[in-house]
């Protein structure tokens, strides 16, 4: 999501950020579960991601992603996730708290949670000797070294963040990964109203694959065209505007372009790997990208012709009496 958001920044400010809350691990997991609130540690990345480019953003994205080290209970703990969870201690009201802290960092969008309240992630995994077993929380499936067949939150309908609903409601586009695919990328599509929402909303949908798959993991080995079908297997109503990929990433074309083809979607395969070579995307690069995207679906609708005509032109008109 950090890609996408410092993408996003070169083309609009009209940004909203809808972020998992599955995190059960580290500093996010320890305040999760030792003050009963969302796990703040992907909301808090997404806020540095959209920092405004000043001395005073800056500053503040330092702040926010600042750990301390230490042989006490405060080790690890990111100064940003002890802001956010005080603030939300204070207003009593989650979306006015990261909007709170959006304001003091200044950020260029908005940050929302996918639900209100935390969910666990379960993985129904193969394994080698050919049975099955459920993986349970979002760092345990995150490590997992068995193929995972299917995931699910736990509780099943969490609580829908209203705000984030309508931001997927009223949205020209909605931007799916890159990102941990199974922890990251898919738990939006299992919160049935947003899920809905997705199905339902006027704005097109384009997904970004990753450019790597992991070592080991999660999605170690998947190639490009399986992460599609997994997201296709999970929500099989989702219909897409485009798939964007690295060529470095694309191992069997033919099968990607046929899985686009059924999603509905253009495929578009455009070099947006950093150039150091890291498994990242360039934020640069991956704008240009959905740039090209955007301008594409600008000159579709231009050469269309208006609604009930021919696209020869218009009849000729009978004159006969």
């Amino acid at each position: 999501m950090s890609a996408t958001l410092s993408a996003l920044r070169h083309l609009t400010d009209t940004i909203t950020a809808v972020v998992t809350v599955a995190d059960d691990g580290g500093s996010s997991g320890r305040l999760r579960d030792e003050l009963q609130v969302l796990p703040p540690g992907d909301l808090r990345m997404a806020l540095a991601a959209l920092c405004d480019d000043t001395k005073w953003g800056r500053t503040w994205r330092d702040v926010l992603q600042h750990r301390f080290s230490s042989l006490g209970p405060l080790d690890q703990h990111a100064v940003g996730n002890l802001l956010i969870a005080g603030v939300w201690e204070l207003l009593d009201d989650t979306v006015a708290g990261l909007d709170l802290v959006g304001q003091l960092l200044g950020a260029r969008g908005r940050v929302l949670p996918m639900s209100l309240e935390p969910v666990r992630i379960e993985a129904e995994v193969h394994r080698a000797d050919g049975r099955h077993r459920i993986v349970r929380g979002q760092s345990a499936v995150a490590r997992t070294a068995d193929p995972i067949e299917r995931v699910r939150l736990v509780p099943g309908e969490p609580a829908e963040c209203p705000e984030a609903v309508q931001a997927v409601l009223e949205a020209d586009w909605v931007i799916l990964g890159p990102g941990s695919w199974y922890t990251s990328v898919l738990p939006h599509l299992l919160v049935p109203v947003l899920r809905d929402a997705l199905g339902s909303t006027s704005a097109r949908i384009v997904v970004t694959l990753n450019i790597e798959p992991e070592e080991a993991g999660e999605t170690a080995g998947m190639r490009a065209h399986e992460h599609l079908g997994v997201l296709r297997r999970h929500a099989p109503d989702l219909r897409l505007e485009a798939v964007v990929v690295d060529p470095s990433a694309v191992e069997d074309l033919e099968r990607l372009e046929g899985l686009c083809q059924a999603m509905g979607a253009r495929l578009l395969v455009r070099p947006v790997r950093r150039s150091n070579g890291s498994a990242r995307h360039d934020p640069l690069r991956l704008a240009a990208a959905l740039r090209d995207i955007t301008e594409d679906v600008g000159r579709d609708q231009a050469d269309k012709p208006p609604e009930n005509q021919p696209k020869d032109g218009p009849e000729p008109v009978d004159q006969s009496t």
